[in-house]
């Protein structure tokens, strides 16, 4: 039987099943199981796996241990989320669950994405559906205020927090930057913990409130994007919530970048606000904090570079 998501967005949710027999049973009908598995290289977080199911469909599977049956919930939330803009590919969720022989896992099965030849103009149709989902409405992705999402979600395995405000530069102090920088506090000392401060209490030196609110991807690096069944395309792992859009171009920026053709596209779609530039490093020091709190003091250098250029 299918079990209630433990989201406050549970109209936005796939099915939960307390089992993946209950689930292909649900899905696929009786007597369908599960011919062979093949399992997929990437990704740090959950182990990935190819089901090839006895009636010849191929699903892609997510998993890990129990414990992480809410990440693999508010993923299927976040897709769900891009899917109903209408603008651009995500893989169709089947469900999410958790099975509890043996030691027990949590899963999430998707389309399996066939990664066909890309189109002509990959990178310039992408751009041109992400501003379109930039433009779409959000207004229903939050409650109670502009900014944030129906629910907390993830960024990698952390939790990010998405308490819906009237003001985008107080969303990212309240909910971005300073639940990052508790976290790594430690790697401070004492005058640059006053410093950081002051930037928190200064964001809107930096900042700009953007023309409209936009559903975000959250996590928009090139390990996100693949090319969907259609050749256009399609993405992957949402850390979604509603923002400025510029931080999702910013986070294309920070681990490598797209083509440029991809940012001229973009740009023609959707100008962008004048200081982008300048904002730019402070949307992608959330990330890098990130990365340092779950990866270590690799990345403390970034963090620490960035924030010279807005602490002088």
């Amino acid at each position: 039987m299918a079990a209630n998501v433990d989201l406050t967005a549970s109209q936005y949710s796939a099915a939960c099943f307390t089992s993946m027999e209950d689930a292909l049973f649900s899905l696929f009908g009786d007597g369908v199981g599960i011919a062979r598995t093949r399992r997929i290289a990437g990704g740090d977080i959950n182990e990935a796996r190819e089901l090839e199911l006895t009636d010849g469909t191929r699903l892609f599977m997510k998993s890990n241990t129990k414990s992480n049956a809410p990440f693999f919930a508010a993923e299927a939330v976040g897709l769900e989320a891009i899917a109903r803009t209408g603008t651009i590919g995500t893989p169709h969720i089947f469900c999410s669950g958790m099975d509890g022989k043996g030691e027990g896992y949590s899963f999430l099965l998707l389309e399996f994405l066939e990664g066909k030849r890309r189109i002509d103009n990959y990178w310039e149709t992408f751009a041109r559906q992400l501003a379109a989902m930039h433009r779409a409405s959000a207004a229903e992705l939050v409650a109670g205020g502009t900014y944030g999402f129906i629910c907390d979600n993830y960024i990698g395995s952390g939790r990010q927090v998405n308490t819906a405000g009237d003001s985008w530069i107080t969303f990212f102090r309240n909910c971005r930057l300073e639940p990052q920088f508790r976290k790594a506090e430690g790697y401070f000392d004492k005058a640059e913990r006053k410093k950081i401060s002051w930037l928190l209490e200064h964001l809107e030196y930096f900042l700009a409130e953007p023309v409209r609110a936009s559903l975000l991807h959250g996590d928009l690096w090139s390990g996100n994007v693949m090319t969907g069944n259609d050749g256009k395309v399609w993405l992957i792992d949402p850390a979604v919530y509603v923002g400025h859009a510029e931080a999702d171009i910013a986070m294309t920026e920070l681990f490598g970048g797209f083509p440029q053709s991809f940012y001229d596209a973009y740009r023609e779609a959707a100008p962008m606000q004048a200081g982008y530039e300048r904002r730019r490093d402070l949307y992608n020091l959330y990330h890098l904090l990130n990365h340092l709190n779950l990866f270590g003091e690799t990345y403390l250098a970034g963090v620490k570079r960035v924030l010279g250029k807005y602490m002088k």
